[in-house]
C-alpha cells in the first residue's frame, strides 16, 4: 500500500491538512516517517517554483500522487459555481495552471472546494450547470497533457453540491470525460455513504485517489471507522493509486502524521497475514 501525506506548499487557512510551514523541513519529515509520497496543497501552480519543489520531492524519494486545489476556494474565494462570470473563469484557470506541474509529477488533480457551492438567490441546477462547463473545460485541458482530474464527493456541511459516490458518477456522465474520476475521502464517506465499502466497490473503475481520516477528521486510528475492512475492499477492487493522509493536525502535527501512518501500517499488515 502506497501511502502519502497532505503537505502545504504555502500558508493556509484549511485545517485539515497535518503539515505546514517549512516545505523542505516537512517533506523531509515525510520521508523519514517512512510515507512513500506527498500529496501537495497548492493554492496557486503559477507561485510555485517548479524545478525546486521537484528537487525537494526526489531528493528525498517521494512521490507526488496528487495535487489539492482547495485553497483557491478557502483563500480567495474562487469557485466553479460562482454567480460571478469572471470568479468562474478565474477557477478555471487556476486548474489550468496547474496542468504542467501535475504534468511534470504525472499527478491527479484533485477538485473539491473548489467547487464551491450554489450562491444565495440561485438555483442547484444552475450551480450544476456550471459545475458541468468548468470540469468540462478543465478535462479537455488536462486531457492534451494525459492528466486526470478527481471529483471530491464532500458531505453535506460544506457543500451542498456532490456528496456521494452515485452523485459523482451521475456528474461524471454528464461531463462524459474520461480523464474525470472520483477522490473519496473516508470523513466524507462516514457522513454521507450508507456504506463506506459499498461506496468504493460502486466506483472501482473511476476512483483516481483516496484520503485517509477518520470519523472525527482525526489520524486514522483516532475514531471509530474499521480501516481493515475499508482497505481491504480498497484492494479488492485493484486499486493501484496512494491512500493520502488528510486530517486535522491533532493533537499535533507531527504526532498525527506519525500515529497515521503506524496505523495505516498496521492495519497493511493485517491484511497481508489474513
Amino acid at each position: 500500500m502506497k501511502l502519502s501525506l497532505v503537505v502545504s506548499t504555502h500558508a493556509a487557512q484549511f485545517q485539515a491538512v497535518a503539515l505546514k510551514g517549512s516545505l523542505e523541513a516537512n517533506v523531509a519529515k515525510v520521508a523519514a516517517w517512512g510515507y512513500d509520497g506527498v500529496e501537495l496543497a497548492i493554492r496557486d501552480a503559477g507561485q510555485v517554483d517548479a524545478d525546486e519543489l521537484a528537487r525537494i520531492v526526489t531528493s528525498h524519494g517521494l512521490a507526488v500522487p496528487a495535487i489539492g486545489t482547495g485553497q483557491a476556494w478557502t483563500e480567495e474565494g474562487l469557485s466553479f459555481t460562482s454567480d460571478d462570470p469572471l470568479v468562474r473563469a478565474a477557477a478555471v484557470e487556476r486548474v489550468r495552471r496547474h496542468v504542467p506541474l501535475a504534468a511534470r509529477f504525472r499527478a491527479v488533480i484533485i477538485i473539491g472546494l473548489l467547487r464551491g457551492m450554489t450562491p444565495k438567490g440561485s438555483s442547484r441546477d444552475q450551480s450544476t450547470a456550471y459545475l458541468i462547463e468548468a470540469l468540462q473545460a478543465c478535462s479537455s485541458d488536462a486531457a492534451r497533457e494525459g492528466i486526470r482530474l478527481a471529483l471530491e464527493p464532500l458531505n453535506r456541511y460544506e457543500t451542498d453540491l456532490v456528496h456521494t459516490v452515485a452523485q459523482g458518477l451521475d456528474l461524471i456522465e454528464r461531463v462524459g470525460a474520461d480523464n474525470l474520476g472520483l477522490l473519496l475521502d473516508t470523513f466524507h464517506m462516514n457522513i454521507e455513504e450508507p456504506s463506506i465499502e459499498a461506496s468504493i466497490l460502486a466506483c472501482s473503475d473511476r476512483l483516481f485517489h483516496f484520503h485517509a481520516a477518520d470519523s472525527n477528521r482525526w489520524h486514522p486510528g483516532a475514531g471509530h471507522l474499521d480501516f481493515r475492512s475499508i482497505l481491504g475492499t480498497l484492494t479488492a477492487t485493484g486499486y493501484q493509486g496512494f491512500v493520502s493522509g488528510e486530517f486535522l493536525p491533532l493533537p499535533d502535527a507531527d504526532t498525527s502524521a506519525q500515529r497515521a501512518i503506524a496505523h495505516l501500517r498496521r492495519v497493511e499488515e493485517g491484511l497481508r497475514d489474513a
